[in-house]
Formats: structure tokens, sequence, C-alpha cells
């Protein structure tokens, strides 16, 4: 039985609204890797579609040639071979030739998947298809989709084009891996009954990646699932990291060192900091690299609080953090190495981590728990290093509502209802009035409790905290 096409609602009446268009449409889909684009796509437009090709990572000209004309055979269905065409010039003749055979009462759609893998450098890719665009296709009832999971280059190479394609692109979509509502129903339609406790450990090591999920199996726990999609031999995970980044950047080497310093630092890291740790240039190469990780989704980049044009970068693609945490370099023995390692000291610092990013990660949600989603507000991060006399001060989540309130949030990863202590209690009012005196701030400030199974009513909580949220509150 076939799973159904799972969220992306948003995104599916993008590609949908596109067919009732009385022009021809060109649609751009970005997402990093193994995030569904093809999948969503080819739902989509499964009656709709007249023909697709992706790209061969690292394919001679030759090679990419040859398949496109293989795709045109398989099409339309010829029973006569067909030459390979010279050049990218030839080839879109030819798919023109075709197309025109077509009825021409309904919308068609041509997919190109895997786009920068099909231009490749002097292959006049993008040259070809602009002409093939501008001399024709535009006044035609097509919809050409293309897609790529190296969005950076998409958004240089293509939405940015200042030849051709300039401003040719009608829509544009930005695919993010699943939320955890998603991730749920995801599971829940393969069958897969689990806590929502459960859903948030899986995905504090996968990810809301469908290609990731798919390997999660029934009848196992999440600690289960986990020790044999990472760390089995045979396991997907074991080594994705590896192939992860050269697959979406051609010098991924300098991106991998700023994957690996932001995964070192909690509070995440600013522009000089990471030029510190990684020593790399401060020019535009490094600009280009965070712009590349964080269009891909890797990498988030948060307002700092108290530092009015100051950027955070964090580590966001939970994979990558648990990869680098718990399985780079590690020599296992034996079976249920997870359920060992989840017993540590060092899983309870990551998944502190991993949790918080979670949280940062559903923002709207904790404003609906919160009944704020109609008021204006500014979600940053807060962090006040120490110095010989003071020590520094980090809070989780600042929501500065114009509503003259301020909520901060204290976020904890727990395996079952937290109880407060009257030290916790303390350290917590320390915390808000060390805010207060730092910010200068007039608002009325409010804490907010976000942990897995919620915060036990006592004398030092309900003296302190106003609301108290759940993963629940998540979903």
């Amino acid at each position: 039985m076939p799973i159904p096409f799972i969220g992306r609602k948003e995104e599916q009446e993008i590609l949908k609204e596109a067919l009732l268009s009385q022009e021809a449409e060109m649609i751009a889909v970005m997402g990093r890797r193994r995030v569904g684009k093809t999948f969503m796509i080819k739902t989509v437009y499964e009656k709709e579609l007249a023909f697709d090709v992706i790209g061969i990572q690292n394919g001679e000209l030759k090679d990419q040639l040859n398949m496109f004309r293989d795709k045109l055979l398989e099409y339309s269905k010829s029973s006569f071979s067909l030459p390979s065409p010279k050049d990218w010039f030839e080839a879109f003749k030819l798919l023109k030739e075709y197309l025109q055979t077509l009825p021409k009462d309904k919308k068609q759609v041509v997919f190109f998947d895997e786009l920068p893998w099909l231009a490749t450098h002097k292959s006049n890719f993008l040259q070809a298809f602009g002409y093939f665009w501008n001399s024709w296709a535009w006044q035609q009832n097509l919809v050409v989709v293309i897609c790529g999971s190296a969005a950076s280059w998409m958004i240089q190479k293509v939405v940015n084009n200042r030849g051709g394609l300039h401003n040719r692109i009608t829509k544009r979509i930005y695919l993010q891996p699943f939320t955890l509502s998603e991730t749920e129903v995801y599971l829940h339609a393969r069958g897969l009954k689990f806590t929502r406790y459960q859903i948030v450990q899986l995905y504090m090591a996968l990810g809301g990646i469908p290609h990731y999920l798919k390997e999660v199996k029934k009848g196992k726990s999440a600690v289960q699932n986990i020790n044999d999609i990472c760390f089995s031999r045979s396991g997907l995970l074991r080594d994705e990291f590896l192939r992860l980044y050269p697959s979406l950047f051609p010098n991924a080497d300098k991106h991998i060192k700023v994957i690996r310093a932001l995964a070192e630092k909690k509070e995440g890291l600013t522009r000089q900091d990471i030029i510190k740790l990684t020593q790399l240039n401060n020019g535009g190469g490094l600009t280009t690299v965070l712009d590349e990780l964080s269009y891909a989704g890797f990498i988030s980049v948060y307002k700092s609080y108290n530092k009015k044009k100051g950027k955070v970068y964090r580590l966001t693609d939970e994979y990558s953090l648990f990869y680098l945490k718990f399985i780079e370099n590690k020599e296992f023995e034996g079976e249920d190495i997870w359920h060992h390692l989840s017993q540590t000291q060092s899983y309870k610092s990551w998944s502190g981590y991993a949790f918080e990013s979670i949280c940062l990660k559903h923002i709207p949600q904790i404003k609906k728990a919160l009944g704020i989603s109609g008021i204006y507000s500014l979600s940053s991060s807060f962090y006040k290093k120490g110095t010989a006399d003071q020590k520094g001060l980090q809070i989780d989540l600042v929501i500065d509502r114009k509503d003259h309130v301020i909520n901060l949030f204290e976020i904890k990863f727990y395996n079952k209802e937290f109880s407060m202590t009257k030290a916790y209690a303390e350290d917590l009012r320390q915390k808000m009035w060390r805010f207060e005196e730092i910010t200068k701030t007039t608002k009325q400030i409010s804490w907010v409790f976000l942990s897995t199974f919620g915060l036990k009513k006592n004398e030092f909580s309900l003296d302190l905290i106003n609301t108290s949220l759940t993963i629940d509150d998540l979903f």
C-alpha cells in the first residue's frame, strides 16, 4: 500500500496553481539533499509530467547528453534510434520538437532534477536552457520545474541569473525538513506508532529528513532504531556525513570546517568566532560558505538580542551534530551501542543542545501554545560572555513582544516531569535580574519553562514560572 503524501501543503498549492495559470511558469525548487523535493514534484505532477531528466553527479557532458536522449526516447515511446545530441542547444531543439507533438489543451510539465549536475562547467547548459525558454517555451502551455539540492548554486546561477534567465523564475519553493507534527503523521502513515517522546528522540538524531525516517522499522523502540540506522555496519547513516557535503558543494572542506566548529559550541558562533576557530579568511569566500550552508538548511542564523547587528550561527542539522558527537572516529564492539551511549554524561549534554535546537525550529508552534501568534514579536538568543568578575549569562530563547512583554525560555530535555528545586529557581531568578540589568529593558519579563513532560507544580515553580509547555506543544 503506497504511503500518502505527507505535509507540504503550501508547496503543493504553489505547484497546483501553476497548472491553472494562463501563462507558462518556471518554478525553482530548492532544499537540502534527501528532503523529498523529487518525490513531491513527481507526486503532484504525476499526470502532467511530459518529460523529466536528472543530472549525473560529476558526469561527463557526453554522458549527460546520452542520458537526455534516452529519456526523450522513453517519453516519446519512439521505436527508432536517435543519435545523441552534440551539445545542449541541439538537445533542447529535440526536446522542443517532442513537446510540439503533445496536446496543446492541457498544461505539460517538464522537470529538470539536480540542475547543478546538468549545468557543468563550460557545458553551456544554462545558455541553451535560457534560449529554449526565451525563444519558445515561455509562449507555450508549459510548467518548467528546475530543482537542485545546492540551493546557493541555484540562487546564484539561476534565480539571480544576469543572462538569458534573468527574472524568468515565476515561483520559488524552499522545501524544509518535516516538522515534528509532519514526522508524526509520516511515521503513523507507515504503521509506526511511537509516543511523542520517542519521536523527539528519533528527530534529535535523524532530523525531519524523509529519506532518513524511511529507515525506521516497526516493532523497535527509538533507541533500537537509532542503533540500527546509525551504528550498525549496514546502517544508512553510519557514514552518510562523508558523502553529504561533497555531494552538495564542489569544495566542501571549508563547509565541513565550519560545521565542525559549530558542533563544539552550544551557544553558537559569531562570524569572528568562526574565523578564529577555522582559520578561514574573512572575505567573500567565507560569506559564500555560510550562505550555502544556511540555504541548504545545515546551519541557522539567529539575531543576538544584546547585539543590534550581531548574528549568531548555530548548527541545526540534527544528523551532522549526532554524527560528530557519537559516530565519527569511534570504534564500537557488540550490539546495543546506542543503549549504552545514551546512559552517558556526553548524551545528557548533547540531548539538551539537540532538544533546544528543535525548539528553536518550532517557534510558530511555541507562539501558538502561548496564545501570541497574532502578536508581532522577535525571537533571538541571548548570550553574555563571562568575565573574571562576573559569571556569563545564556538564555535559551527570548521572545520580545510588541505588547510590552518579554518571554524568557528555560528549555529542558528530561525523561519525566521536571521538579524544580530551590537552588534551580534561585538560579533562574538571578538570570532574570541580570537580563534586566544588562538590557535595561522596561518591559514585563515572564519565564516560560519548556520541557519534555512539563514542570511539576511546587512552591518554587509556582512562585517563578508563568507558563509551562511540553513536547505536545511542539506538535
